[in-house]
């Protein structure tokens, strides 16, 4: 499961304390997960090349290792339409303390889940799936399970949602595709596996669900304390 990438990008990693966005949608993408089109703009030419290259609307998210919760900094900026835009957004961030840049990705859409993991002192790691979003601390819809994860364990994890019918097509939607988010979730649990000495916890929120892919919009990997 781990190579020499992803080992190199934990060692960097380790004065923060956690993984930088881009990079830890590098190791998700390694492990097999499913990310979004996505380039770390280290110039806001960069920036733009990708948005033109994808097709806007974009998104925009800041880089910074003192960017540990981005939304509340403003610094997540979505639905990105033009060159101007993105200039400004890119200005905007480059202000922040130790900016890195700016993470431009496609804008992905569907049913807006939650998977995380937590290497617990007694049990070892714990899988958590539910729907996810803003509102996750609200609704507080989650199912927890220990890893490693089996195809049934994750079909038990669906069932036992409130949130259910949203995934199997609510009013007429698509429903999600359970092959891919029962591919994200078994893939995700190997990784969890594979990093358990290093990791304290992993949240992907939201992983956006459709029809067609199961996609890790946003990405946070804390490192255990050295």
């Amino acid at each position: 499961m781990l190579n020499k990438e992803t080992d190199a990008i934990l060692a960097r990693s380790e004065e923060y304390g956690w993984v930088l966005e881009p990079e830890a949608k590098r190791i998700l993408a390694l492990a097999g997960l499913d990310t979004p089109r996505f380039k770390w703009a280290l110039t806001v030419d960069e920036a733009i090349g990708f948005a033109h290259a994808v097709g806007y609307p974009v998104a925009a998210k800041l880089v910074s290792p003192q960017a540990l919760h981005k939304s509340e900094l403003n610094g997540v900026v979505l639905g990105i339409n033009t060159d101007a835009q993105l200039r400004e957004t890119y200005a905007r961030f480059s202000q922040f303390p130790q900016s890195r840049g700016m993470l431009a990705e496609e804008m992905v859409d569907g049913v807006e889940l939650i998977i995380g993991a937590k290497i617990d002192f007694q049990f070892g790691p714990v899988i958590l799936m539910g729907i996810g979003g803003t509102g996750v601390e609200i609704y507080k819809d989650t199912v927890l399970k220990m890893a490693p994860l089996q195809e049934t364990d994750v079909a038990l994890m669906i069932q036992e949602l409130k949130g259910r019918p949203l995934i199997e097509g609510h009013r007429g939607a698509e429903p999600v595709d359970i092959n891919a988010l029962t591919h994200m979730l078994m893939s995700f649990s190997d990784l969890v596996m594979a990093l358990e000495d290093q990791i304290e916890s992993i949240d992907l929120n939201p992983v956006m669900a459709s029809s067609k892919r199961c996609v890790v919009a946003d990405a946070r990997i804390m490192l255990k304390s050295q």
